[in-house]
């Protein structure tokens, strides 16, 4: 038999037993170390056997099943109600026609790179993801110092849209004062109130109320589809109706370049913003009742649901937008308002049809709080970030990180108060979340596609791509490439400080501030989880 080198603070060697069942040994051993988890929320043996293999005590509460998984991926990522809130990069580069093609090129792809993403998620079902992946599918060579860098994009592109999400509730608001109230003065500082609002809304969710997180999102799933049917009833009843030329196939170039070509790359931007974040499942990993099957499920599950969601509120849209100029130009600055309105012709009827979004996106910003909380608390468990033993802190009455809520939510706040001195700073921080996980699933993919090719075989999984696994990695991969080279690029050609899009250079800038940490301090504590895992040869 062979053994299992587990982490040396933690639990000694112990002998693998028959697949999906623990030995004695195994099984005190875990028993001790989650003692202070009820036993009910410690899971199957395959997730007792997962955690034993990888090294890591069973502290989070496992009360997640496939159907409330579903839900929380479906609500975080906030898909069809998030394509609407993006309608005004469409009006600038790509046009209707962009959106609609667009958007199914985009799920193509995304559905291959969420495909080789859900396996891996199989072979190591833990909250920390990406960075996991890379540490044991990585050169050997390499394996600390990426698997270090896609922790950090992971946790960058987390944080950042958690900031993101509270900041379109509350400019989403301030959109429907300007539509009631024509003597509003729109100020900024108004809209960093209300995100810094919602801040505080997702507290409750993520603290006093988190063991009732799974029943939440359940109920949030129904709304999830029943807001569905409320948005898009209404505009093919009361909209006016294009023709099928008109719709599919305009396209616009209203960023002044060369060709509408280029333009609809640049406006890429909006369907694929909404199809990046369904590794929120992968942080909520340690969290879901036999996760090695679950998690993959739910992951592919809560892509085909949503994909065919976003598919027909984009061919809704795209039928129903009206007169395009006018739409553009909405003072209330976001379109699907104005498309609303125009629909209705009716205050009421636009009051709740958005309000539906803004209680969609709260509860996406309570979904991405969760996530992104259990993804800087895994990296700081194995000591990658600063404060790391702070972080890496479980509050054993709630079972939670507590700690790192604590920071995911302050964060948000503090990036909100950058809409005061410039939206255009605030619009640079939430863009760099995309490249910022995009890039993570090309590292992760990539490590794998070398594990492939050099050995050993990649390990046992209980979800499997079969022999078409390394087809739909590469495939994913030459899809990614491209993508996030114009995702950096601004939406008009003729650059200013303020059209610019800053999101590269911050990247640069925050991974400059990683790599001094790690050359300081990170290299000295941070070893990577490959280094706790050993597996049956």
């Amino acid at each position: 038999m062979a053994a299992l080198h587990l982490n040396k603070d933690d639990i000694a060697d112990v002998e693998l037993s028959e697949p999906g069942a623990l030995s004695p040994n195994e099984a005190k051993v875990f028993d001790d170390s989650v003692s202070h988890v009820p036993e009910k929320y410690r899971g199957t043996d395959a997730d007792r056997r997962d955690m034993t293999v990888m090294g890591k005590k069973q502290v989070l509460r496992r009360n997640f099943s496939f159907i409330t998984m579903l839900g929380f991926a479906s609500t975080c990522v906030a898909s069809w109600e998030g394509i609407l809130t993006y309608l005004g990069f469409i009006l600038v580069n790509g046009g209707t026609g962009l959106l609609f093609w667009g958007f199914i090129v985009c799920a193509t792809g995304q559905t291959l790179v969420y495909a080789s993403i859900a396996e891996m998620a199989s072979m190591s079902p833990t909250a920390g993801g990406q960075y996991h992946w890379v540490s044991e599918f990585a050169p050997r060579r390499w394996q600390k110092q990426l698997s270090y860098l896609s922790g950090w994009l992971t946790a960058i592109g987390w944080q950042v849209y958690l900031a993101s999400v509270c900041f379109l509730v509350g400019t989403i608001i301030q959109g429907l004062l300007v539509l009631n109230d024509p003597t509003y003065v729109y100020q900024r500082w108004h809209g960093t109130l209300l995100s810094i609002a919602i801040v505080v809304f997702s507290i409750t969710f993520n603290t006093v109320l988190a063991s009732r997180l799974p029943l939440i999102e359940g109920l949030v799933l129904i709304l999830h589809i029943l807001g569905f049917f409320a948005i898009i009833i209404p505009l093919w009843v009361m909209a006016p109706r294009a023709n099928a030329s008109d719709a599919l196939l305009t396209f616009y170039n209203g960023g002044g370049w060369p060709t509408t070509g280029l333009s609809a790359m640049v406006g890429l931007l909006a369907p694929m913003a909404v199809l990046v974040g369904y590794d929120c499942s992968v942080h909520m990993s340690e969290e879901i009742k036999d996760a090695s099957v679950t998690l993959p499920r739910a992951i592919m599950g809560s892509v085909i649901v949503n994909v065919t969601l976003v598919f027909i509120v984009i061919v809704t849209v795209c039928f129903t937008i009206g007169d395009v100029e006018s739409v553009g130009a909405t003072p209330t600055g976001y379109p699907f308002i104005q498309i609303f309105f125009n629909a209705t012709q009716s205050y009421a009827g636009t009051n709740v049809m958005t309000a539906i979004i803004i209680i969609m996106l709260s509860a996406c910003a309570v979904s991405e709080v969760a996530a992104a909380s259990r993804q800087i608390w895994s990296f700081a468990r194995d000591a990658g970030l600063p404060g790391h033993s702070w972080l890496s802190k479980v509050s054993h009455g709630w079972n939670i990180p507590l700690p790192a809520v604590i920071v995911s939510l302050t964060l948000s706040a503090l990036l909100s108060l950058i809409n005061i001195g410039s939206t255009v700073a605030l619009n640079a921080i939430t863009s760099l979340g995309a490249i910022a996980v995009l890039t993570s699933y090309l590292l992760t993919i990539g490590c794998c596609v070398h594990r492939r090719f050099a050995g050993p075989e990649l390990p046992a999984r209980r979800w499997s791509l079969g022999k078409f696994g390394l087809a739909i990695n590469i495939a994913a991969l030459l899809f990614l490439t491209p993508l996030i080279f114009f995702l950096t690029w601004p939406l008009y050609k003729d650059v200013t400080p303020e059209t610019m899009n800053w999101s590269s250079v911050m990247l640069a800038g925050t991974l400059i501030i990683a790599l001094i940490y790690y050359i300081v301090k990170g290299r000295k504590e941070y070893v990577g989880p490959v280094m706790y895992v050993k597996r049956a040869e």
